[in-house]
């Protein structure tokens, strides 16, 4: 690769850093073909961006980049894939459910939101990180369960105060 197309790997991949808020770094070697190919459709059906890179391409664009990716450095060798996505566990979730038929990836590290994880061991905490809208809808659940209770009470307060007054009203004098 001529020098003049390595900048241009490099330029674009400073680029995808500073856009990005979550990737991941794994290790996909010794994948044959055909496994390799499972796990790009299955990255690709759930919107998550699998690309190889030379490990000194990938640490010249971490170190040109706005961010401080420095504890990263030490573990950029052998082979290293990055995964980019906009949802926080779903590269997490994809590589435990493909290492049920498979023994790689191995997670290499995360950087999820300026937080950076190390380690294959870190995948179960980023498993478990939800995604935006199932905060929200948390949050929504949270709000709503106060209003329903009060509605509830009311509603049945009501039933039992107009059949107190049928009572009363049919009760001979």
């Amino acid at each position: 690769m001529k020098k003049e197309e390595k900048n241009q790997l490099i330029d674009s991949m400073v680029e995808k850093l500073d856009e990005a808020n979550i990737f991941y770094l794994t290790d996909i070697s010794d994948l044959n073909v055909a496994t390799s190919g499972n796990l790009r459709r299955l990255c690709f059906k759930r919107n998550v961006k699998l690309q190889m890179i030379k490990n000194t391409l990938l640490k010249k664009a971490m170190e040109k980049s706005g961010k401080d990716f420095e504890p990263f450095y030490s573990i950029l060798n052998g082979s290293t894939s990055i995964m980019f996505s906009d949802v926080p566990n779903d590269p997490a979730k994809l590589i435990k459910e493909f290492r049920k038929k498979s023994p790689k990836p191995v997670l290499k590290g995360a950087w999820v939101e300026e937080n950076i994880y190390i380690g294959d061991d870190q995948l179960d905490t980023l498993v478990n990180f939800k995604s935006r809208n199932e905060l929200i809808a948390d949050l929504i659940a949270l709000l709503q369960s106060p209003a329903q209770r009060v509605i509830s009470a009311l509603q049945s307060g009501g039933t039992n105060l107009s059949g107190i007054v049928k009572t009363l009203s049919e009760r001979p004098e």
